[in-house]
């Protein structure tokens, strides 16, 4: 019997699902700033399914992606929005913690766009400074780089709040980061930042348990939550991307995906989630299957 940790599902992916809109290159972000009530509701769906935490619709909240669009002016704003929709979730839902998520700085999958570090360093700690207070922790998301980890971890560094590093890995071999460099290297970032838990996300299922076996040794706890599409696309890969450019699984339903994660659990992981197209069901059978195991969800 374990305390597991159970993470929500899909953010971004499902708030864009839901709103019926086009996808765009601001991707939940521009759901969330015509209908703000849209991610409280997904976040709320995570709790009824069994999810102990709320990720916020943070992850592409940067300056550097809404000046793309001339509305940089409005981070502030819209890092409050997100703050505020996953807090009113939580207290409808009457318990859960609530995590800020840090996406990657110029895109995700892409560590040759990551900006020098002390730039990183200044991006990443202006969102810190503004929701530490009403926030459970952070978890930096989608690091394809130990570039991109010290930049985001060094913006981190004054929050006295829990900080998880959770890093994206080469869908065909997951001892790597999609940057080439090996998942073991991140045994440095440890050592220098010391972060609170080390996680794998946004990866295809079958390549975490490669990356868990190098990341177990390392002393933290650990997990991974990863994702439903087939593979992330080249197109996917070019400036300002939506997410059209992806391509759900089909042979992915609930109850595969909860077999991937108890086999995570199995290797000693003590978080597990979902990311992109996991929605609240796989949530919910996931929850089912670690209750059934004897373990229990905290």
């Amino acid at each position: 019997m374990t305390e597991i940790t159970l993470l929500d599902g899909s953010i971004g992916q499902e708030i864009v699902k839901r709103s019926g809109s086009k996808p765009t290159p601001l991707w939940s972000t521009a759901v969330m700033m015509e209908q703000p009530e849209v991610v409280r509701a997904v976040h709320l769906e995570y709790f009824k399914a069994g999810a102990t935490i709320a990720s916020t619709n943070t992850y592409a909240v940067h300056v550097d992606r809404l000046a793309r669009v001339g509305l940089e002016e409005q981070h502030k704003t819209l890092l409050d929005t997100a703050m505020a929709e996953a807090l009113a979730a939580r207290s409808e839902h009457g318990s859960g913690r609530v995590a800020v998520t840090l996406g990657p700085l110029g895109a995700s999958y892409r560590p040759d766009l990551a900006p020098p570090l002390e730039e990183a360093r200044a991006a990443f700690s202006t969102i810190v400074t503004a929701l530490a207070p009403r926030a459970d922790l952070f978890i930096i998301e989608t690091v394809s780089s130990l570039h991109d980890a010290r930049g985001a971890l060094s913006g981190c560094a004054a929050t006295d709040k829990p900080v998880w590093l959770s890093v994206t890995i080469n869908d065909d071999d997951g001892t790597k980061l999609r940057s080439g460099e090996s998942v073991s290297d991140l045994a440095q970032i440890v050592a220098e930042f010391a972060p609170a838990a080390l996680l794998v996300n946004c990866s295809r299922p079958e390549a975490v348990a490669a990356a868990l076996d190098l990341i177990a040794p390392m002393g933290l706890p650990f997990g991974a939550y990863a994702n439903g599409f087939t593979r992330i696309s080249e197109g996917f890969l070019k400036e300002a991307p939506t997410v059209d450019a992806l391509q759900e699984r089909q042979d992915l339903g609930p109850e595969a995906y909860a077999a991937f994660a108890m086999s995570w659990v199995a290797q000693g992981a003590t978080i597990v989630g979902g990311c992109c197209e996991v929605g609240p069901a796989h949530i919910k059978e996931l929850a089912h299957q670690l209750k059934a195991a004897g373990h229990i969800i905290v």
